[in-house]
């Protein structure tokens, strides 16, 4: 999508935007989603009607324009966030890159994910979360008893705006204690984001201030393996609490010698 001509449209409608308000030494600032229409129209640019689209493709997809990414300190990143409804905010944050490790043990989980599913997903960002829900990740990862409450959950946060939420579980430990589990779903070249990780804590605080949240990310790694992170916000960061790979393989597949030592 970076290379497409809808990509380079976005890119140049938010470096536009970012031209006209930035100074030298801003750490953030404002716009609104009509600063959006309004830099398209000057430019005579064809906009989606979901506005929302631009957003995420330069969040998660293209990334921003150079114009913008030379202006970030070393070590530093822009980040657009919501600031309300129909607001944006541009926030310079430490740069963290969430990436699966390479020296991670795999392990071995017998498949329970129907065909039909796996025949009939529409896309990786689905196929992903599926997968999951029915192999039971979330347990297995977390080691709680999970239950999917809702997917594609779209929603609204004070102070940050709409949002969307991929699916979100409920849970509860042996002691008792209740648990929010947003999860969110990155296939293909998508990016773990700092921005869809903090609003997502944030829902889970103002909706149920009395259960403990956990963010939790799945991702795809190549088209066997499946990465889980356990993420938090520290310092304006996404920080990796936990971090496993599993690989869904036939039961009479499975290594008993493996098994074992998982012990």
């Amino acid at each position: 999508m970076a290379n497409s001509p809808r990509g380079n449209v976005y890119r140049d409608i938010i470096g536009k935007i970012f031209a006209e308000r930035y100074v030298i030494g801003s750490i953030g600032f404002d716009f609104e989603r009509a600063d959006i229409e309004k830099t398209a129209m000057e430019m005579g640019a064809l906009l989606p009607k979901n506005l929302g689209d631009l957003i995420y493709a330069l969040r998660y997809r293209i990334g921003l324009p150079d114009a913008v990414v030379e202006t970030q300190p070393a070590g530093m990143e822009w980040i657009i966030e919501g600031a309300g409804r129909a607001r944006y905010r541009f926030v310079l944050v430490p740069l963290n890159r969430i990436l699966p490790r390479e020296d991670l043990v795999t392990i071995g989980i017998p498949d329970g994910t129907p065909e039909m599913i796996r025949l009939y997903a529409l896309d990786d960002e689905q196929a992903l979360l599926a997968i999951v829900r029915y192999n039971r990740l979330i347990d297995i990862f977390l080691g709680l008893t999970t239950y999917s409450l809702q997917n594609h959950l779209r929603t609204t946060v004070k102070g940050i705006g709409q949002i969307e939420i991929d699916e979100l579980y409920v849970g509860i430990d042996k002691y008792g204690c209740h648990y929010a589990i947003p999860v969110q779903a990155k296939g293909g070249t998508d990016q773990i984001s700092v921005v869809q990780t903090k609003q997502d804590l944030a829902w889970c605080t103002q909706q149920y201030p009395e259960m403990r949240a956990r963010a939790v990310s799945a991702q795809f790694i190549g088209s066997e393996k499946i990465a889980l992170f356990e993420l938090t916000v520290e310092d304006n960061a996404v920080k990796v609490v936990e971090e496993r790979h599993f690989k869904l393989v036939p039961a009479a597949d499975l290594d008993p010698m493996a098994i074992r030592s998982y012990r």
